[in-house]
């Protein structure tokens, strides 16, 4: 059974605050403020995919989480955990769509692109979107740029820790995974399969 338990990294409260760009309700160019480590930990650890997700999918997003909960000891971590939130990404669409995308065609590009033309993927089905406003299917189809898979190259070739994170892209990502796997979800969930006992014997 799978497992992402982080109580063992320890932090303690800043002198100065973290201010992270993220969507807040109405504005999807906000930010929020963190002033205690707990507030910290509780947001990160808030983004969390559905736990009926096959467990080597959560493994690499939790890995994720964990990178953004050591950005409060240093900040520069965060954007080492947007890239491994887009390879979380890229894993899950690969299962989820792969079969379904010629292999000669089958880039991280075309599988965001196939979430909107194939699997109907709007902006009115991101919850992210329908809390703060805005749009992310762009970033998907290649209409706005950077997009998600150009924002995977330059953190993957580039230095991943330079430049300021991303504004949303950790909740974008769980929101893009959880899309993804819905059908699956709901399967799951017809089962009785419930987030608290996926992954029991």
């Amino acid at each position: 059974m799978f497992m992402a338990d982080r109580s063992h990294i320890a932090l303690t409260n800043r002198d100065e605050p973290v201010l992270l760009a993220w969507p807040i309700p109405g504005n999807p160019g906000g930010f929020v403020r963190f002033d205690r480590a707990t507030d910290w930990r509780d947001f990160v650890e808030g983004l969390g995919i559905d736990a009926r997700i096959p467990d080597i999918v959560r493994a690499k997003f939790a890995r994720a989480q964990t990178l953004y909960m050591l950005g409060w000891v240093d900040f520069s971590v965060v954007k080492a955990g947007e890239l491994a939130a887009l390879i979380a990404l890229e894993l899950a669409l690969m299962d989820r769509y792969g079969g379904q995308v010629s292999k000669s065609k089958r880039s991280f590009a075309a599988l965001l692109k196939y979430m909107v033309d194939a699997d109907g993927l709007t902006d009115g089905q991101i919850p992210m979107v329908t809390r703060c406003g805005g749009t992310a299917v762009g970033q998907l189809t290649g209409e706005t740029h950077p997009t998600l898979a150009e924002r995977r190259n330059m953190l993957a070739h580039g230095d991943p820790f330079d430049g300021l994170p991303t504004g949303g892209l950790l909740e974008l990502v769980r929101d893009l995974i959880n899309f993804a796997y819905r059908h699956y979800i709901a399967e799951a969930a017809s089962l009785g399969v419930t987030p608290a006992s996926a992954g029991r014997v």
